[in-house]
């Protein structure tokens, strides 16, 4: 009997003892634990773009907004009306969902460019509201001491680690929905939607519900990853609704690979040291960056990850060639395949 051997596997599990093993490698080091952290808390919220702009292929600018409202309502009542976090977490979520959900209904009566200014016209209201409803938000002044989730018994939420450990797990339960959604019949109906809307509505996808519930899912998670980033930092500015995020989590993307399950969480984890070995060259690191952004986008479109599966395909294609009597490409079988189980 022999075993096949996956590379994806492979790489899945490197990527998951580096993270299991970050606190401990970095224990003398807490700022560079930070910045993991930090990392982490952004791939959450690239994965949130992921459904929207990498599943339906809809380019939604009100990401960051989104992000930073999860952010203000924990910092908040956290701090202003001294609530829980635990409260104030979940209530930040379901905040963002339902916000979602009801600009969803307004945004995606729109399509292409003009989605993409809509959304990014949200953002903009969102980061004004921020900067200039003082008596609520504080403005400029910025939301300090925003608590720590409350300990569970014998596991302090204070200590670094812990934060990184608690943050790692709702990061991994985010990969897992990832994974799951990618193959299951709805994940299907949205990247036919993605490929095009009109072949997907002749095989029977509500094109309308299903970026409808992308949309709302997708502002849903960035709302979980701003609430998360307001108590690991214990403070919040208006920054964190800015529409400078938006375009940072979509370089995570860009770079990791969009519509892919591994793709944000390799993104960030990368523009995050990059950012930090160029910290020194300040507002001129994106010198640097930018000629890199622009060879991934020529040698590898669809990011590293992209890449690298698209090459891993390749590799068992030949190997059905050389084994055995040709077969229908790759993309045929899986045109296919989509059409078949979405139907």
């Amino acid at each position: 009997m022999t075993t096949t051997f996956n590379p994806r596997l492979l790489g899945v599990a490197l990527i998951t003892i580096t993270m299991l093993a970050a606190p401990f490698v970095l224990s003398g080091q807490p700022y560079l634990l930070r910045i993991v952290t930090t990392a982490v808390i952004y791939a959450i919220a690239a994965y949130g773009m992921n459904i929207i702009l990498g599943m339906t292929g809809q380019l939604s600018l009100a990401h960051g907004a989104f992000f930073g409202v999860g952010a203000y309502i924990v910092g908040l009542l956290t701090t202003d009306h001294d609530w829980s976090f635990w409260t104030s977490f979940i209530l930040a979520i379901v905040a963002t969902t339902v916000m979602g959900y009801v600009s969803g209904l307004i945004a995606l009566r729109t399509q292409g460019s003009y989605f993409a200014i809509f959304t990014m016209a949200l953002g903009f209201l969102a980061f004004i509201i921020i900067t200039r409803w003082e008596s609520v938000t504080h403005a400029h002044s910025g939301v300090s001491g925003v608590k720590f989730p409350e300990n569970f018994g014998p596991i302090d939420f204070t200590k670094e680690t812990t934060m990184y450990f608690f943050v790692l797990v709702i990061l991994g339960l985010v990969i897992w929905a990832t994974h799951a959604l990618l193959t299951s019949n709805a994940g299907r109906s949205l990247v036919a939607i993605r490929t095009s809307p009109d072949l997907a509505k002749s095989i029977g996808v509500n094109v309308a519900v299903s970026k409808q519930l992308a949309f709302t899912a997708s502002a849903g998670i960035a709302g979980l990853a701003g609430g998360l980033f307001a108590s690991f930092t214990g403070f919040i500015g208006p920054d964190v609704a800015a529409i400078d995020l938006t375009f940072q989590f979509l370089l995570f993307l860009l770079i990791g690979g969009m519509g892919t399950v591994m793709g944000p969480l390799v993104g960030s984890l990368l523009v995050a040291f990059l950012f930090e070995m160029l910290q020194d060259l300040d507002t001129y690191r994106f010198i640097v960056l930018g000629p890199i952004i622009v060879l991934l986008v020529i040698f590898a479109p669809k990011g590293i990850v992209g890449y690298l599966n698209e090459f891993l395909a390749a590799r068992r294609s030949r190997g059905r060639h050389v084994d055995g009597p040709d077969e229908p490409t790759t993309a045929t079988t899986e045109r296919h395949d989509v059409i078949e189980k979405v139907r």
